[in-house]
């Protein structure tokens, strides 16, 4: 199960992953500051946050009509704040350089959340208008940024100097931490390199902003409408969200598929159309591949072209050994190693899985081969036969609502956090489904910051479940308090329905708590340490996903939504027995995207074609042809939406290792997963510090060891060697 975490942080972390352009001089920025003086006093998106909590965004009041110039006013805002770090005519220290960089664009941070908002909860056509027009005057700003000579040479300087040696732990790894994202972003090219760096940058910002948009256009376009004759199979609740799609479409009398995995997975799990089935199946997974003007294949390879020039103007070989770099794998070739370790495990389930099903199938006289259209569907029927689990009866006992207390409930045992709904009006929001919780401390009753929650799909909202925080933990300047929030693409049920979901959808609500939970336990100085090392961050939302099957919740909490009655000891018995069942699956089409990402920026990407690349990668591999990569690539956002998750997409197993060889631990301590001692290692080396620590070094201090790979064996149900 793969989520998506969507960070929008604007101090040096973020700053730093962008390229490089000239600078702008003293002159131009200072005015450009002056003409923004005005635009700052009026515009709603610039202004300081007010209110309870340390102030709080004016969600309420977002004006479209206000985002290009607020975005234009705190560039020059923040590149005049930067003129006067680089021009400081004190010698560089780790106060006038380096906490003066994490002190500024305040401003542009805010533009930021709103310019999220829109992009990944509210998007338009305006809003995509504007995105495209701006991504590239973004590219620039970053670019005058880490192109800055001066403001390099100061960085620098406090590195290499003797104040560096007097720092604490924590403010070492920051000075490292912003020096290394300025090396590695270009800060040491000059001349033509240099102008060409930011030239890239600027083109691949549009790149990236043109491939999500042609893929959340992909989602909105093909919706597909059934009619009641066509419903076979589908649970009541599935028909009543899917009739209610319709109508929100204006297809009174019509069921809506919606092409988002939400709707898509449950559609092909129950569904008795087998043609119905193929034909959502294909709409699907063609997202970003229809051969029209929003097709996505000749913008991957424009981008795979200027990631690979980019990287080979600093000196790398390829764009992933540029990527692994600071990453805790170091290496492609370490990644690699750990995923084809475990992929020839994965795919040797998957033919097992596949034989089941063609049994099953056969039994019953389909007279089918299967196809990936049939999996998910026969995987069911196999589910039912092989533990007597009905996936639909265990969604009886998922009710949205109460997985959330479950939620507070693991969060208040292992972090000491309580929840509590914010006063009604207290709190701006964005839509009406947005909900907002208070999070103290159990024992103090201090405030720990805000929960923001907005579970439903809906037009314009991208697809999928993420976190995202609006405001992160620092005290250098004072102590600042956290703005988390989840998001997700529950089908919201009939009026006074209560909405039910799957337990791989239970799964990954809890894994997004998970890293909102991560940036609740921040006890960090600085804003860059909130950052995070890719194939690390996964970890901690990860590992809360196993506290969903732990006894102390499915007593409480998985109950009947009709009956209240718990979940009865016979059918948590089944759910245990079926915990690795469909391993091949889950396993193969992830590691499927993991590799075919790692490849694509592994080779020399002159003249490729992505389609194809694609096709002879996975038939390189052994693909089995009964199922399909998780992501295919024209709509895999991960990697070509922007750069988080570029070459990095195995960062979700390498991470999965982690959390296996924690659980573990858990599993092993008198106290089980709720172990008091274990807890508090658990937030005291792995939650609390986030980047402000090397990760290998947090693990260490948790575990007492390096994470072992037979752990993530184990819990996947492969054979382990030697045991």
């Amino acid at each position: 199960m793969m989520r998506r975490t969507l960070l929008f942080t604007v101090g040096i972390a973020a700053i730093a992953l962008a390229g490089c352009a000239r600078e702008a001089s003293e002159a131009e920025s200072a005015a450009e500051a002056a003409d923004s003086e005005a635009v700052e006093a009026d515009n709603i998106l610039l202004a300081e946050w007010t209110g309870p909590y340390g102030g709080v965004p004016a969600f309420d009041r977002m004006d479209l009509a206000a985002l290009k110039p607020a975005l234009e006013t705190a560039m020059a805002m923040h590149l005049a704040e930067i003129d006067a770090i680089a021009n400081n005519d004190e010698p560089a220290s780790f106060a006038n350089t380096i906490e003066a960089l994490e002190a500024s664009g305040d401003a542009i941070g805010r533009v930021f959340v709103y310019w999220g908002i829109w992009s990944s909860n509210l998007s338009t056509p305006a809003f995509r208008e504007i995105q495209q027009e701006m991504a590239p005057k973004l590219a620039d700003y970053r670019s005058k940024i880490t192109q800055n000579a001066a403001l390099f040479a100061r960085i620098k300087a406090v590195r290499e100097g003797g104040e560096y040696e007097t720092l604490r732990p924590d403010q070492k790894r920051l000075v490292d931490l912003v020096y290394d994202g300025f090396a590695r972003n270009g800060a040491t090219l000059e001349g033509e390199a240099k102008e060409r760096y930011a030239a890239i940058n600027k083109r691949l910002a549009e790149l990236h902003t043109t491939f999500a948009n042609n893929v959340l256009h992909d989602e909105e376009s093909y919706v597909t409408y059934i009619t009641e004759d066509q419903l076979g199979g589908l649970p009541e609740s599935f028909v009543k969200a899917a009739a209610a799609a319709a109508a929100e479409r204006g297809r009174e009398g019509e069921y809506a598929i919606t092409n988002t995995r939400s709707s898509m997975d449950p559609f092909l799990t129950y569904s008795d159309e087998r043609d119905l089935r193929e034909k959502v199946w294909r709409t699907y997974y063609n997202r970003g591949d229809n051969g029209d003007e929003y097709d996505n294949n000749a913008v991957i390879a424009e981008i795979l072209q200027l990631r690979d020039e980019r990287v080979a103007l600093l000196g790398y070989d390829n764009y992933a050994q540029w990527r692994l770099e600071d990453r805790m794998a170091k290496t492609p070739e370490r990644a690699l190693a750990l995923m084809e370790a475990v992929w020839p495990a994965a795919v040797a389930r998957v033919r097992e899985e596949v034989a089941e099903m063609q049994a099953l199938a056969d039994a019953e006289g389909a007279g089918i081969t299967i196809q990936p259209w049939d999996y998910r569907y026969y995987m069911e029927k196999v589910r039912q036969a092989k533990y007597d689990l009905d996936s639909d009866e265990v969604k009886q006992y998922l009710q949205l609502d109460r997985l959330r207390e479950a939620m507070f409930f693991v969060a208040g045992e292992l972090f000491n956090f309580d929840f509590a709904p914010a006063p009604e009006g207290s709190v701006p929001v964005f839509h009406p489904d947005v909900k907002v919780w208070e999070v103290t401390d159990r024992t103090s009753g201090e405030h720990v910051g805000l929960w923001y929650l907005d579970p439903f799909a809906r037009p314009g909202k991208r697809s999928g479940a993420w976190a995202t925080s609006y405001r992160s933990h620092e005290t250098f300047r004072g102590k600042k308090t956290v703005l988390a929030s989840n998001n997700s693409n529950f089908i919201k049920g009939a009026p006074g329905e209560p909405v039910l979901v799957s337990w791989d959808d239970a799964e990954t609500f809890f894994h997004e708590f998970g890293h909102a939970l991560h940036s609740l336990s921040s006890n960090v100085a600085y804003p860059t340490l909130n950052g995070g090392v890719r194939d690390y961050t996964e970890f901690q939302s990860q590992l809360l996903e196993r506290w969903l099957a732990t006894d102390e919740v499915i007593d409480r909490f998985l109950v009947h939504y009709e009956t209240g009655e718990p979940m009865p000891d016979e059918l948590v018995a089944k759910i245990k027995a079926a915990a690795t069942f469909n391993q091949g699956f889950a396993t193969t089409e992830y590691l499927a995207s993991a590799l075919v990402d790692m490849r694509f920026h592994m080779v020399d990407p002159t003249g490729i074609d992505p389609d194809a690349f694609e096709r002879e990668t996975l038939a390189e591999l052994g693909m089995p042809d009964e199922l399909v990569m998780r992501h295919r690539s024209p709509h895999f956002g991960h990697i070509f939406s922007g750069e988080g998750y570029s070459a990095g997409y195995y960062g979700y197993m390498w991470a999965d290792v982690l959390t296996s060889d924690a659980a573990e631990a858990f599993a092993e301590a008198p106290g089980g997963f709720y172990d008091k001692e274990v807890a508090s290692r658990l937030v005291e080396h792995l939650f609390a510090p986030r980047n402000a620590v090397d990760p290998a070094e947090a693990y260490r201090a948790f575990r007492g060891r390096d994470a072992r790979i037979e752990a993530l064996l184990r819990d996947r149900g492969f054979p382990v060697p030697g045991e």
